[in-house]
């Protein structure tokens, strides 16, 4: 029964480590731009092609 407990306590530990990071990576704005690197790709970008003679 003690395993069950420390197993539990351990979980909670790392959820509240997870909801932390989350929290702060809110509040440092980490997901203020949500478009930018989805339509990103879509941009021509000619630097990047291989011209075949």
């Amino acid at each position: 029964m003690s395993a069950l407990y420390l197993l539990v306590a351990a979980s909670i530990a790392v959820a509240g480590t997870f909801l932390a990071a989350f929290i702060w990576s809110v509040r440092s704005n980490q997901f203020e731009d949500q478009k930018g690197a989805s339509m990103r790709m879509l941009y021509d970008n000619d630097t990047n092609r291989v011209s075949k003679s």
